[in-house]
This record gives structure tokens, sequence and C-alpha cells, in this order.
């Protein structure tokens, strides 16, 4: 009877439904980059949030630091949070992909993984490289204190980091897709006899 047990194991998605192990979820190099995504994200909105505003002394208004541009500065704070929630969600669903014990519904999640990860890549290219000419652009006398000038070149410098480590997240997605779609083959040559 135990070996039964044993060769349905080889069959669908192997441990399915076993218990959640944190230490080697924690392990895996998926979770670890999308931590790093996670932490990036919060580095973006939480820099441009508490000191990309600034005024000049004869002001009372505050103005983005990137060139007294309002569209530059929420740009990174609404893609930062929801870069935030979107890696907070695929998190939830690594936590949950083992309990997954359809290989179709497998490969979905792992499908709109890679189409997230790619999407969030360019949205940090396109990020980085708005940020950074709106930076360069930047008068002097709009910022005569320089103040928040550390929290914009991080909010720049971290946006160039996400553009990698999205870009690695879509990479370890194509390769979990490869041992998903192998699995789905197996299942097709392979169908357990109907006792």
């Amino acid at each position: 009877m135990e070996s039964i047990m044993q060769a349905g194991m080889a069959y669908g998605a192997g441990k399915a439904g076993e218990a959640f192990d944190p230490l080697t979820f924690f392990q895996q190099p998926q979770t670890i980059v999308r931590l790093v995504c996670w932490l990036f994200s919060i580095v973006i909105f939480s820099c441009v949030a508490n000191e990309g505003y600034v005024n000049r002394p004869d002001e009372i208004e505050e103005f983005c630091i990137f060139n007294r541009n309002q569209n530059a500065c929420n740009y990174a704070v609404s893609m930062g949070t929801l870069a935030f929630l979107s890696c907070a969600g695929f998190l939830i669903l690594d936590v949950y992909f083992p309990q997954i014990s359809s290989v179709k519904d497998r490969k979905k999640a792992v499908l709109a993984d890679i189409v997230a990860s790619g999407f969030w890549a360019f949205i940090w290219f396109v990020g980085f490289c708005f940020l950074a000419n709106q930076w360069q652009v930047a008068k002097e006398e709009d910022n005569p204190l320089n103040e928040g000038g550390d929290a914009a070149r991080a909010s720049i410098i971290f946006c160039f980091f996400s553009i990698f480590t999205w870009g690695a997240l879509s990479v370890l997605s194509m390769e979990r897709l490869k041992r998903v779609s192998f699995e789905e083959e197996y299942n097709k040559l392979f169908t357990p006899p109907v006792a």
C-alpha cells in the first residue's frame, strides 16, 4: 500500500498538500529576490513620499524635487506602492504554490508571475529614465538648501536596481515554468492506472 502512495506522488504536483516549511521557503532564490524587490519598492516610494517635496524659502506650497514636476513624484510613489502590493501578492502565491495540485493551475500562476515580473522590470526602466532625466534638468534655484537630494538620488538608484531584480524574477519564473511544463508532460505520458 505504501509503494502505491509513493508512486502516486510521481503524478500531478509532486508534494502538493505538504505542510508549509518557512525555512525552506525563505531559502529559495525566488523568495529572496522577491523580498529584495519588495524592499526596493519600499525604499523608492518612501524616499519620494518623505523627502520628495520641497519649496523655495519664499514659497509656502511644496513642489516635487524632480524639476518641480508633480508627475515624477506621483509616478515614483504610485509605482512603488503598486510594486509593493504586487510583491506581497506574489509572496502569498509563492507560499500557497506547493499546495496547488493541478498542474494547469500551477502553470497559470507561473505565467502570471512571468508577465508581472517582466512588466515591473519595464516599469522601473521607464521610472529610472524619467526620474533621472527630471533630476538632471532640475534647477538649483528651485532647491537652494539642497533638501531631499539624497532621497531623490536614492529613489533613482533603486529604480535602476529594480530593473535587474524584477528581470531576475522573470528568469527564475521561466525556470519554474520549465519544471511545471515537465510535470504536465509527465502526466500526459504516464497517467496513473485506474483501480
